[in-house]
């Protein structure tokens, strides 16, 4: 394995440990390597906590001196809630910087790399790019089209059903599928449904893993909700936010205003778990940006049993949204499909 491809590797990793953590933030993972010893590591823990480079200089002290710094991203060289990445760079004596990608953002957008650069360091972009990127995904987005990432959850059957004709569907997927599901939870910023969805199965739509709880968002339509339902038993673990209809037609929810007013609250990415209409509605606005499908070994049946995309649905196949980046994942009995749409 290429030298730098290795700690970048190692960098990544890091960062991964505070997925679902940094928002409006990426995840960010920095090694400081000499003489073929890591001497530094570090990742950023949140917003207004120290940065990954900071944070591995914390450790590697003096050492870093003359030594390379491998980081997930391009080193910041702006105020915002904490100083310059770049300036803790030039001081710490680092002589190379091999960052993985351009940070997106255009208050920095390269010119971090060029103020190093200007102090002498060297610097090399591209090591592992592509899973940097990949694994900063809602950031991404985020920070250059200033809406959420959203990724549309399915629990289905093998014949394509989300629940019986009566409505029923608890549980099409296997206990492990429903852990996984936990986990998405607890790294989404917010998780949201359609009123029918809380009538239907009456969810909490939090996370049973320990750490933060996304914030939950009912898109309602022109439906009410009843007052008892479960999502409002314990608001003080996470807030509640029902959407109502707005725009000209004032029938539906203008779901493109809602994704923007999320990323206001700095919401960067959006877990979708139901129903099909709301699915379907996304899809048509183009807003849905993956797809996790958990497809359970049972056959369900019937003409009038739900699916995952209602709506009008299209005419003509080759209307059809195609995915890609398809990957497959076993779940015991159940297996996972994760795809792309753009």
């Amino acid at each position: 394995m290429n030298i730098d491809h290795k700690y970048m590797a190692l960098a990544i990793k890091l960062a991964k440990k505070a997925e679902g953590m940094t928002s409006p933030n990426p995840i960010v993972g920095a090694i400081v390597v000499k003489n073929g010893r890591i001497v530094g590591r570090g990742y950023h823990k949140g917003p207004g906590l120290a940065h990954a480079e900071i944070n591995a200089f914390r450790q590697s002290g003096t050492k870093a001196r003359g030594a390379t710094l491998y980081v997930t991203l391009e080193p910041c060289c702006h105020f915002g809630r904490t100083p310059p990445c770049t300036d803790a760079v030039i001081k710490s004596g680092i002589k190379r910087v091999v960052a993985a990608m351009i940070d997106p953002n255009p208050v920095n957008n390269g010119s971090g790399i060029r103020e190093l650069k200007r102090h002498g360091i060297k610097t090399e972009v591209g090591s592992l790019a592509e899973d940097a990127m990949a694994m900063n995904r809602p950031y991404i987005k985020f920070i250059t089209k200033r809406i959420p990432f959203v990724t549309v959850k399915v629990a289905q059957s093998l014949d394509g059903k989300i629940a019986t004709r009566t409505g029923d569907s608890k549980w099409i997927s296997s206990d492990d599928s429903r852990r996984y599901v936990h986990e998405l939870r607890r790294m989404s910023d917010a998780v949201m449904v359609g009123a029918n969805t809380v009538k239907m199965d009456d969810p909490l739509l939090l996370s049973r893993i320990r750490g933060k709880q996304p914030v939950r968002v009912i898109v309602s339509g022109r439906s009410g909700i009843s007052s008892g339902a479960k999502v409002f038993s314990d608001p003080n673990k996470s807030p509640v936010i029902v959407v109502g209809p707005c725009g000209r037609s004032g029938k539906k929810v203008d779901l493109n205003k809602l994704m923007k007013a999320l990323a206001k609250r700095d919401i960067t990415n959006v877990l979708v778990e139901g129903g099909g209409e709301l699915i379907a509605s996304l899809v048509k606005e183009g807003l849905v940006d993956r797809f996790l499908v958990f497809v359970a070994p049972k056959i369900i049946g019937g003409r009038d049993a739900k699916t995952a995309v209602e709506g009008d649905g299209i005419e003509k196949i080759k209307d059809a949204v195609i995915l890609k980046n398809i990957s497959v994942k076993r779940f015991k009995s159940d297996i996972l499909i994760e795809a792309e749409t753009q």
